[in-house]
């Protein structure tokens, strides 16, 4: 019941104050998007270049360096930066499998002064494929600037 409540809470927080990035699908209003917007879709930038560098080291400052951090895609639940590094290392063992990211469609949800919600898309286009999908990631500012505390991707294809 406390969950359902503390959702109820985060989705009413975030309707109240949602901006869309530029050339994202549809705008949306925002109530005081500013600077905190900002500064998460600065980080999403960031680890899309690191990406596009083939630096997944570089990409992982996005993430909160800690035990906490959650990651889940493809039916899996990761729990902590260390193992949602090795994941991603398992996962794009080389500049070839990793290919070039792309993101869309974000729009960012500040639902307090210190977190946020991010949805998006991705799609990596690489020699023989395509693969898609979505993102909803969950922002936090713990005093040193904006980290994804929990990601949630899932695959189109």
């Amino acid at each position: 019941m406390r969950y359902l409540a503390i959702t109820i809470i985060l989705a009413l927080a975030a309707a109240c104050s949602t901006v869309t990035a530029p050339g994202a699908a549809a705008p949306v209003a925002a109530a005081e998007a500013g600077d905190d917007a900002a500064a998460i879709l600065a980080v999403i930038e960031a680890q899309s270049e690191a990406w596009n560098q083939g630096d997944i080291d570089a990409f992982m400052t996005g993430y909160w360096n800690s035990e906490d951090l959650r990651f889940a895609s493809g039916g899996t639940v990761e729990r902590g930066w260390q193992a949602t590094l090795a994941r991603y290392r398992r996962a794009y063992p080389d500049r070839a499998a990793m290919g070039e990211l792309e993101f869309s469609g974000l729009e960012v949800s500040q639902v307090s002064p210190t977190a946020a919600i991010v949805h998006g898309a991705w799609r990596l286009k690489r020699a023989n494929d395509a693969p898609s999908g979505l993102f909803t990631l969950v922002f936090r500012d713990f005093g040193e600037g904006w980290v994804i505390v929990s990601d949630t991707t899932t695959s189109a294809n």
